[in-house]
C-alpha cells in the first residue's frame, strides 16, 4: 500500500504561500494567494533576490492555468491500458481506472521481468527540467542505484547540456559563475543566441533598469533575427545561422592583434593558449565577415567592445547550445573571458541562461545520462566507486547512459524495452518526431507520470500516473545563478495525484522487493526534507558543498547561492575571483575548436535555412499556457515567418498557407512577411504540436527538425534545418469560431467546458485533413478558433458533426447554403449577441472573417444585422474594425491602439515621453513589462507609413 506523504492543507480564510514560477530558468519567487482549496491569484515576491516582486507576463497568468475548471484536463487517477492490440495500442480510450496498487504493482512486475530477461540497460527514464529537485534525485538514484542502468536522462538535454559540456571543458566544473548583480555592474553585455526580452524577461528588465541607470553601457546582440533584445542593442551582428564559433574565434584574432588580451592572467590562471593562438591565426576580419555574413567593421567594433571594457557579461542560451557545434559555440565564447581576464570579478563571466526553472537542479543531482549526482563523472571509477559508497551498493555501472535522441532511437531498435517519462512530452518537444512516435509505437511498456492528460506524449501510456503540479508541491529548485529556492505547497493536489518524488520512491520500493528481496531500502524517504538531507550529503567536499544548508535556513533567510558549505554564513556569490578552478592543475582551459558549419546545409532542394525559437506568452509545449486563452493574444496562431522579398520571389503571399518540408517530414501552415528574418532564412516558433497544429501527416513543429547532435553533449540541432517551402494547393477552406457552452440553449444543462479541452475533442477533424490549426480564443470568455484546409470539401455528415461539437448544430442557427459554389455560413446568435461561426467553401470566397471575429470577441449587439453577417461578401459596420495583435496582455492592449494614441502626440516628443504617455493613458507596460520591448519598437516606426 503506498504511503501518502503530501501534507494536508487546510481549507481556511485566504493566505499567501512562498513558491517559485515554473516557466524559465530565472526562477522567479512568487506568492500564491489561495483558500486552501483553490489557487485564486499570483504576485511577484518581493523579497526574492531572482525578481524583487516582478514577473513577467506568463508569470503573472500563473493563477489561471490552476482555474477549478481546468481539472478535465488534468490526470486525476491511475490508468492502465487493457489492449495492447494494433488497433487500441495508441487510444486514450483504452485505458481503464486503477487503483494506485494495482498500477504500481503492474509497473513493478512489467520492469523486473524486462530486467531479468534483458538486462537493466533494456529499460529507461526520461525526465524533466520541470521536476523539483528532490524528484530528480530519486528518479536519479532508481535508474543507477537500484536498477543499475545509466540509461535516464532529461529534457534538459534538449536545452542546457552543451552549456554543461563547455563549462566542465573549459573552466572544469558545470557551474555557471556569475549572478544576477552582474547585470547592473557589467559595462558591456555580449547576447549570444538569446533573446531575453522575450525567453527571460525578468532578466531582460534587469538590463533595461542597467541601461537607463548606466547610459554609456554597451549591449551587443549575436542573432541571425532582428528580434527584440537585438532591436534594442548597440551593436547587432545578424550571422548566418550556426557561425558563432567562427565570429568568436574571428573577435579572438582581433584581440591579439590589438593586444587587448590580459598575459598576466593567461600565465598564471589558464593552459592551452598556444594551441588556441595557432587556430585563430587565419581568422581575420575578412575571412570571419565573409563567413558570418556581416560587416568587417562591426566585428572590429565587437572585438573592442568586448577587449577594452573593464566588465565584460556574456549571456546566451539555445542559440549556441543547440546545434551540432553547441559545445563548441560555448567554449568558443569562454576563450574570450579567459583571454581578457573577463571572469570572476563584478560585472564579468560567461553566464549561461537555464531554458528551464530546474534544469540546474537536476544537473546538481547527476540527472543527465553520463553524470553522477553533485557533479561526479561517470567515466571516472573513483567518482562511481564514491557514490557507491555512499548509497550502500555495491558498484555503479560505467557504461554510458543513452542521451535523449539515443534513447529514443534504442526505444524504436528494440534494444530499450520499456521507458519511464515524467512531467515532459517528447511526442512533441524531441526533433524528427515521426521517428519518435514510432519509437513510442514500437516500446513494449510505456509509462508517463504526469499532471495533464492531453499531452501529445498522453496516447502511448500504457500506465498514466497523476502528479502533482504547480503549486501542489513541496521540495527546492535553482535558478541561473545557483540560487536555491525553498517552495511549498498552496493547496492540496485534485483527486488521487500524487508528489513526483513519492511516486518514483514507492515504485523504487516495489521493484526493490522482486531485483533484490530482504535488502535494506535505498529508498527509505517520508517526506520531501528527507530526500533533500541525501542529496545534501553527497555534496559535502564537492564545488557545490551545500552542507551549511537546510530547510528551516532557507525558509529563515530566503534562498541562497551554491557554494554554502557548513559553517559559511551565506552562498558564493561568483566563483573564479581567486583564479582557481576546479580543475586537476586548478588551472581553466583554452579550447581550441576550429568552425564546422551546421550538419545540414542548404542546397538546391532544401534552400531555406529554418531556425526555431520562442513566443513571449508561451512555454514549451503550452500544456500549461495553453490552457489560458489570453496567451494567444500576442501570437494567436501558428505562422511561419520570411523575408517579404523572399516569399514574393516564390510567387507567394504573406497570409498564404504553404508547405514546409524538410527531410524528415513537412506541415501546413500559413505565412508571413517579417522584417526580422533575413534572406534565405525562415522561423518558426517552437511551441506548435500537434494539438493545435494538425493535418493528416503533421506532429507539429518537430516533424521538421532535425536529429543530428553535439558529440561532446549530446544535444541535437534544434536551431538549424534545411527546408523548401512552396504553395499549398489546398483551395477549400474552413474557419469557426465560437464560445464554449451549451450545444443547443434550449438545453442548458450541457454546461460550459475550457477551451483546450473543447480543441481535445476537435482532434479528429484536425487530422482528417491536410492542414488544421486550433486555438484557444476570449478573455472572460473561453472559445476556440479552429481552421481546416483540403483538396476538397470533406462530406456533410463530416461537418456536421463538428458543427454540433462547436455549438452550430441546432435549429435555431442561422444557415447559407450555396451547392453550386460550395459556400456555406453557420452564424449562432444567443441574446442578441454572436456565440459562433462556421465559414467554409473556396478560399476566395472566405469573406469577414476578421471582422465576425471580433464581434464575438468583444460581444457587441448583432441582432439588426443578423441577416447581413450571413452574406458571403458581407462588409464590417464602419465603427468596427478587426482587432490587431495584442501588445500588452496584461490590459488586454492591442497594436492599433497604440498606434492612434501614438498619432495624437506632437511629431518630435521624445520616446521616453512618449512611453510614459502610453503608460499614463493605456496602463501597457506598466504591469509585467513584458510587452515593452514591443511598445519601444512601435514608438520607433510612429513616423513611417502605415495603417493603423
Amino acid at each position: 500500500m503506498m504511503t501518502v506523504n503530501t501534507p494536508h492543507i487546510p481549507v481556511s480564510a485566504t493566505h499567501e504561500v512562498k513558491s517559485t514560477c515554473c516557466y524559465c530558468g530565472v526562477g522567479c519567487g512568487v506568492l500564491i494567494e489561495s483558500d486552501g482549496s483553490r489557487i485564486v491569484g499570483v504576485r511577484g515576491d518581493p523579497d526574492h533576490p531572482a525578481n524583487l516582486g516582478k514577473l513577467c507576463s506568463k508569470g503573472s497568468i500563473l493563477h489561471l492555468t490552476a482555474r477549478p475548471e481546468l481539472q478535465s484536463l488534468r490526470a486525476l487517477y491511475p490508468e492502465l491500458r487493457t489492449d495492447r492490440s494494433a488497433g487500441n495500442k495508441h487510444s486514450y480510450h483504452s485505458r481503464v481506472r486503477a487503483t494506485w496498487d494495482q498500477a504500481l504493482e503492474h509497473a513493478a512486475d512489467r520492469f523486473a521481468d524486462i530486467i531479468r530477461m534483458h538486462g537493466p540497460d533494456a529499460v529507461a527514464f526520461y525526465v524533466s527540467g520541470q521536476l523539483l529537485t528532490e524528484d530528480y534525485f530519486v528518479f536519479n538514484k532508481l535508474a543507477k542505484g537500484l536498477i543499475g542502468t545509466n540509461n535516464i536522462d532529461t529534457n534538459s538535454r534538449l536545452c542546457m547540456s552543451s552549456a554543461v559540456a563547455a563549462y566542465k571543458q573549459s573552466l572544469g566544473a558545470d557551474a555557471p559563475p556569475c549572478a544576477y548583480e552582474d547585470i547592473d555592474l557589467a559595462d558591456v553585455v555580449l547576447i549570444a543566441g538569446a533573446n531575453p526580452a522575450v525567453a527571460h524577461p525578468i532578466l531582460y528588465r534587469r538590463l533595461e533598469a542597467a541601461r537607463a541607470a548606466r547610459p554609456d553601457m554597451k549591449v551587443i546582440v549575436v542573432d541571425p533575427r532582428r528580434t527584440d533584445s537585438a532591436r534594442e542593442a548597440d551593436l547587432h551582428l545578424a550571422i548566418q545561422p550556426g557561425t558563432d564559433v567562427a565570429l568568436f574565434n574571428g573577435m579572438l584574432h582581433l584581440l591579439l592583434w590589438e593586444e587587448l588580451t590580459d598575459a598576466d592572467f593567461i600565465n598564471r590562471h589558464t593552459e592551452g593558449f598556444s594551441a588556441i593562438k595557432t587556430l585563430v591565426r587565419d581568422a581575420t576580419p575578412r575571412t570571419i565577415a565573409e563567413i558570418c555574413g556581416i560587416a568587417e567593421s562591426d566585428l572590429v567594433i565587437a572585438a573592442q567592445w568586448f577587449g577594452r571594457s573593464n566588465a565584460t557579461l556574456s549571456l546566451y542560451c539555445q542559440g549556441l547550445n543547440q546545434s551540432t557545434s553547441g559545445t563548441a559555440k560555448n567554449t568558443a565564447l569562454i576563450n574570450l573571458h579567459l583571454a581578457t581576464g573577463q571572469i570572476g570579478r563584478p560585472g564579468a563571466g560567461p553566464f549561461s541562461l537555464t531554458g528551464q526553472p530546474n534544469a540546474m537542479g537536476g544537473r546538481e543531482v547527476g540527472g543527465l545520462a553520463n553524470q553522477l549526482c553533485a557533479h561526479r563523472d561517470l567515466a571516472d571509477p573513483a567518482h562511481r566507486a564514491e557514490v557507491a559508497r555512499l548509497w550502500g551498493i555495491e558498484e555503479v555501472s560505467a557504461r554510458p547512459g543513452k542521451t535523449a535522441v539515443e534513447l529514443f532511437e534504442s526505444l524504436d531498435q528494440g534494444s530499450i524495452k520499456a521507458v519511464w517519462i515524467a512531467n515532459t512530452n517528447p511526442a512533441q518537444s524531441m526533433p524528427d518526431q515521426n521517428a519518435v512516435h514510432r519509437a513510442l509505437r514500437n516500446a513494449e511498456f510505456v509509462v508517463l507520470q504526469d499532471a495533464y492528460l492531453n499531452t501529445e506524449t498522453a496516447q502511448f501510456a500504457d500506465v498514466l500516473l497523476p502528479a502533482t503540479s504547480w503549486g501542489e508541491k513541496e521540495g527546492t529548485v535553482t535558478n541561473s545563478e545557483r540560487r536555491i529556492t525553498r517552495i511549498r505547497a498552496a493547496v492540496n493536489g485534485p483527486g488521487e495525484t500524487r508528489a513526483d518524488w513519492e511516486i518514483a520512491a514507492e515504485f523504487a520500493r516495489r521493484l526493490e522487493s522482486r531485483l533484490r528481496p530482504g535488502k535494506p531500502s535505498l529508498f527509505p524517504y517520508q517526506t520531501a526534507e528527507s530526500v533533500w538531507n541525501d542529496h545534501r550529503a553527497m555534496t559535502r567536499g564537492r564545488d557545490l558543498d551545500i552542507g551549511g544548508l537546510s530547510y528551516a535556513l532557507l525558509e529563515s533567510k530566503g534562498p541562497q547561492q551554491w557554494p554554502m558549505p557548513a559553517g559559511a554564513s551565506r552562498g558564493l556569490t561568483r566563483l573564479y575571483a581567486d583564479g582557481q578552478f576546479p580543475t586537476a592543475n586548478g588551472r581553466a582551459r583554452f579550447i581550441a575548436k576550429a568552425y564546422r558549419p551546421p550538419a545540414e546545409k542548404t542546397d538546391a532542394r532544401y534552400p531555406i535555412a529554418l531556425t526555431t525559437g520562442r513566443l513571449r506568452d508561451q512555454w514549451h509545449s503550452m500544456s500549461r499556457t495553453g490552457s489560458v486563452p489570453r496567451a494567444f493574444g500576442q501570437v494567436a496562431e501558428p505562422e511561419i515567418t520570411m523575408q517579404s522579398r523572399d516569399i514574393a520571389r516564390r510567387g507567394l503571399t504573406s497570409g498564404d498557407l504553404v508547405e514546409v518540408q524538410s527531410r524528415r517530414g513537412s506541415i501546413v501552415l500559413p505565412l508571413r512577411a517579417s522584417d526580422e528574418i533575413a534572406s534565405g532564412q525562415a522561423y518558426l516558433p517552437m511551441h506548435w504540436g500537434a494539438r493545435f497544429l494538425g493535418g493528416m501527416h503533421s506532429r507539429g513543429i518537430n516533424t521538421l527538425t532535425n536529429p543530428a547532435n553535439d558529440p561532446d553533449s549530446g544535444q541535437p540541432e534544434l536551431k538549424h534545418t534545411a527546408v523548401r517551402i512552396q504553395a499549398a494547393q489546398l483551395p477549400w477552406r474552413l474557419v469557426a469560431f465560437a464560445f464554449s457552452g451549451p450545444g443547443d440553449p434550449t438545453k442548458p444543462e450541457s454546461s460550459p467546458i475550457p477551451a483546450l479541452a473543447l480543441i481535445d475533442q476537435l482532434a479528429v477533424w484536425m487530422r482528417g485533413v491536410p492542414f488544421a490549426s486550433a486555438v484557444p480564443i476570449g478573455r472572460d470568455r473561453e472559445g476556440v478558433l479552429i481552421r481546416l484546409a483540403a483538396e476538397q470539401p470533406p462530406a456533410q455528415e463530416w461537418l456536421g458533426s463538428m458543427d454540433t461539437l462547436l455549438g452550430l448544430g441546432y435549429d435555431g442557427v442561422a444557415r447559407y447554403d450555396d451547392l453550386r459554389l460550395g459556400v456555406a455560413r453557420r452564424v449562432d446568435i444567443r441574446d442578441g449577441r454572436l456565440h459562433g461561426v462556421r465559414l467554409s467553401g473556396p478560399a476566395k470566397t472566405l469573406q469577414g472573417e476578421a471582422w465576425l471575429l471580433e464581434c464575438l470577441l468583444s460581444e457587441r449587439p448583432v441582432e439588426a444585422i443578423r441577416n447581413h453577417l450571413l452574406a458571403p461578401n458581407a462588409q464590417p459596420p464602419e465603427d468596427l474594425k478587426p482587432r490587431s495583435p495584442i501588445v500588452c496582455s496584461c490590459f488586454d492592449v492591442d497594436e492599433r491602439r497604440i498606434r492612434a494614441a501614438l498619432l495624437t502626440q506632437p511629431v518630435d516628443v521624445p520616446d521616453q515621453i512618449a512611453l510614459g504617455s502610453l503608460e499614463s493613458t493605456l496602463k501597457c507596460g506598466t504591469n509585467c513589462g513584458s510587452c515593452r520591448p514591443r511598445l519601444k519598437q512601435l514608438i520607433a516606426e510612429r513616423l513611417s507609413p502605415g495603417t493603423i
